[in-house]
């Protein structure tokens, strides 16, 4: 079934999480190898489980052309195309593959808490990490391996985040379902459980 909503709406909703994931770049824990922790995996998360894999790809994009033309939108006030050489780069690039696939779990049957947090967890963490380990370890000339084990470091940080996500998605579905895609929008509260 096709969601109805206007495209105004749709745009409203894109732009919301664009300036959300942003914010969230204010919070900034640095840690050594150039890929800080911050907030804005919790906006990535956020937006795929209630945009949904078409809308909430589009947010992130947005965030990345900001960022692209030099607005300081990153974590840390970061911006500019260096940005997309620098060890960050991979994660920012699986920040739009990791949206799609939260969203395509979240959105894949009736909503409950398991579906929500495997979807932050696989799409959130397992698929931002499985593009940007990578780029970072070929950016910093750190072997494979001793960037992956480096990445330990962000595992609890993002568990966290993905359990607010969790929390946050399924508050928001409860009090106000019409901020989710129109096929979940349906599905009764009780579903949750």
């Amino acid at each position: 079934m096709s969601d109805p909503r206007p495209l105004s709406a749709d745009l409203a909703r894109i732009a919301v999480f664009a300036a959300l994931i942003i914010v969230l770049g204010t919070v900034v824990v640095p840690l050594p190898g150039g890929v800080p922790i911050t907030g804005q995996t919790l906006g990535v998360m956020l937006a795929g489980l209630v945009l949904g894999a078409r809308r909430a790809p589009l947010a992130i994009l947005v965030v990345l052309a900001l960022a692209a033309i030099g607005l300081p939108v990153l974590a840390g006030g970061r911006g500019g195309l260096g940005a997309f050489a620098g060890p960050t780069a991979g994660y920012m690039l699986g920040w739009v593959i990791g949206s799609i696939v939260i969203g395509l779990i979240a959105h894949s049957g009736r909503p409950s808490w398991w579906r929500t947090a495997l979807a932050t967890i696989i799409g959130g963490i397992a698929a931002v990490y499985l593009l940007g380990v990578p780029v970072q370890a070929a950016v910093t000339g750190v072997p494979l391996d001793l960037t992956a084990l480096s990445t330990v470091a962000f595992l609890p940080g993002d568990l966290v985040k993905a359990g607010i996500a969790t929390v946050l998605a399924l508050g928001l579905r409860r009090a106000y379902p019409r901020a989710f895609p129109a096929r979940s929008a349906t599905a009764p509260a009780s579903a949750l459980s």
